[in-house]
């Protein structure tokens, strides 16, 4: 009889994800509402930026961080074990400070959103409206919310992570449903529509304003590259994530195309605002449809949504610059944790900046412009990053093409790579281009403040990271970190570095591999069929399991990977969902 593995604890497997799961968490890390009203200027047109984004760069970027993820399962880092590998650790640092520095400056946009949904709860959505507009109002909202949550993370509180999950449903998932829904009904029983469904859905491409204001789409994508660290937990990488991505992308572009056009239907393009839209199209539309008791109730859930959101990630993208300064990239006033072993004084920095850009609005004509302002500075040092990422695949393939791809792109030979990659570089370097330039459909006021800020904003930002390292000191190294040295290390640490950390991770498949077959064993077990043999009494029976021996499972090291947790917490740091990206 086949007996199966016993322990006192319950056997830890490392669960494979399978492909609609995969596409699930990449929707919920990448939709956001609150971008919706910005490309319900275009009309029918919008779903043609969201399908152009969606093909030149959402599905470049997953495909290519799938890749760059599974090259380097155990190598924490994030973005700066990537570029750092291709290109030296100074682009590496330039990665992970931008991508730091963007979800810093997200902040105050993410809770200018917030600020207004909390604005909505009242039933007079007049004197509402004009609360949301009010400049020192959101200043103080935007301040007091992020500071609470900062307060909170630095108690490094394990259970705002649950809030994350239900916030995005509470405040994404749920309410983009509804609008639909009001939408389909409200069409159904004969109301207007605003929207003009004769115009052409091929944009106006001769109204150089439109391509202006549509390369923001691009931000709706950010994030999805964090989906890349999953590669090496899902059935079968090579055939199935390139099954999710798509999956996850055809429902994402839906989601979007679909809410986007709900709210040009009810709302006319002349009274769209960027900020308060969504929520004006929600009170129309639960006016029209008698369930106006349900405004309020809107407004809460998508404040919870974003108030969940930032006090989940407040210190999320700060970590992967926190241990990349362990390892000596910077000074050891950054390196301080408290008691708790959260980054306390990142977070402080980090809060010191989001209340400086925070008072930008008082010089700004209105909070729409603010917001505009900042969620382009936002898209443009974003931007950069992925031009080093699309980048360092392509340069990888040749510095390092003996190294093990779980997932690859392209079977044979580096064309395939090149297409993908390259598309994604060239659409990311023309919306980089596009970016600098203000859109006509808002009133920016002095054309100098907006250049001022996008153009000195990218110097100051990107140059910062050289300075720092051009000061790097021997001092700045903290002993203890964990930090596998880059492949092009030759020195002798390292290269024992190195090889320690293959080992170890070799140890840690092995050792996964054979949990995963001893849960085989009992599943296996628990199936075999049982036979009634004769016992000493005629009147009782004893049931004996049949003696069959289960085949032993299939282990292979790459089948069973266990990431390891740095990796993990990089990965997750920077984004999604809420990464900035996810939240944009």
């Amino acid at each position: 009889m086949a007996t199966a593995v016993q322990s006192k604890g319950t056997i830890k497997q490392a669960a494979k994800m399978g492909v609609f799961t995969l596409a699930m968490m990449n929707i919920v890390a990448v939709v956001s509402l609150r971008g919706l009203p910005a490309e319900a200027e275009y009309g029918v047109s919008s779903a043609f930026y969201y399908i152009l984004a969606a093909i030149v760069f959402l599905v470049p970027v997953s495909l290519v961080a799938a890749e760059l993820a599974a090259m380097f399962p155990y190598q924490q880092g994030g973005m700066f074990r990537w570029v750092g590998e291709a290109y030296g650790e100074k682009l590496g640092f330039l990665g992970i400070w931008l991508q730091w520095v963007e979800s810093t400056i997200w902040y105050p946009t993410v809770l200018t959103f917030g600020g207004v949904a909390l604005a909505f709860i009242g039933m007079d959505h007049v004197y509402d409206s004009h609360i949301a507009a009010n400049k020192w109002y959101m200043i103080c909202v935007v301040l007091a919310i992020y500071w609470i949550a900062t307060l909170i993370s630095l108690r490094g509180m394990t259970w705002v992570g649950k809030a994350s999950k239900i916030g995005g449903l509470i405040g994404t998932i749920i309410p983009a449903g509804i609008l639909v829904v009001c939408g389909v009904i409200f069409l159904c029983i004969g109301g207007h529509s605003q929207m003009n469904w004769h115009e052409s859905f091929i944009p106006d491409f001769s109204n150089f304003n439109n391509i202006i204001f549509a390369v923001s789409i691009f931000l709706f994508y950010a994030g999805m590259e964090m989906s890349g660290v999953h590669v090496r937990d899902i059935k079968n990488p090579t055939v199935n994530y390139p099954k999710a991505i798509l999956i996850g992308t055809i429902a994402t572009v839906l989601v979007f195309v679909l809410g986007t056009y709900a709210l040009g239907v009810i709302l006319p393009v002349k009274d769209i605002n960027l900020v308060q839209s969504l929520l004006q199209g929600f009170d129309m539309y639960f006016s029209a449809l008698h369930i106006k008791w349900l405004a309020p109730i809107m407004a809460v859930a998508l404040a919870i949504g974003v108030l969940a959101g930032v006090l989940t990630w407040v210190a999320g993208p700060s970590k992967g610059v926190f241990a990349v300064g362990q390892a000596g990239y910077l000074p050891r006033f950054f390196q301080k944790a408290n008691k708790h072993g959260v980054q306390s004084n990142m977070l402080y920095v980090q809060g010191a900046c989001v209340t400086a850009l925070s008072f930008i609005m008082v010089l700004m004509p209105s909070v729409e412009s603010f917001y505009q302002i900042l969620s382009q500075l936002t898209c443009l040092l974003y931007l950069i990053v992925y031009l080093l990422m699309f980048a360092s695949v392509i340069r990888l393939r040749y510095t390092m093409k003996d190294t093990k791809r779980p997932f690859r792109i392209g079977k044979k030979g580096n064309g395939f790579l090149w297409i993908v990659a390259g598309v994604g570089f060239l659409a990311s370097l023309v919306a980089f281009i596009f970016s600098f330039f203000p859109p006509g459909q808002i009133a920016m006021g002095s054309k100098a403040v907006w250049f001022t800020v996008l153009i000195l904003g990218c110097i100051v930002f990107t140059v910062l990271p050289f300075i720092i390292l051009a000061c790097k000191k021997a001092s700045w190294l903290n002993p203890q970190n964990a930090f596998v040295p880059f492949h092009w290390d030759k020195s002798p640490e390292a290269q024992a570095a190195l090889a320690k950390a293959a080992e170890q991770f070799a140890e840690e498949e092995e050792e996964n591999a054979k949990e995963e077959a001893a849960v085989a064993q009992q599943k296996a077990a628990k199936l075999q069929p049982t036979v009634s043999t004769p016992a000493s009494s005629a009147t009782e029976t004893t049931e004996t399991p049949v003696a069959t021996t289960p085949a032993p499972a299939q282990t292979e090291a790459s089948s069973a990977p266990k990431a390891d947790d740095d990796v993990k917490s990089d990965a997750s740091s920077t984004s999604e969902n809420n990464n900035p990206s996810n939240q944009q």
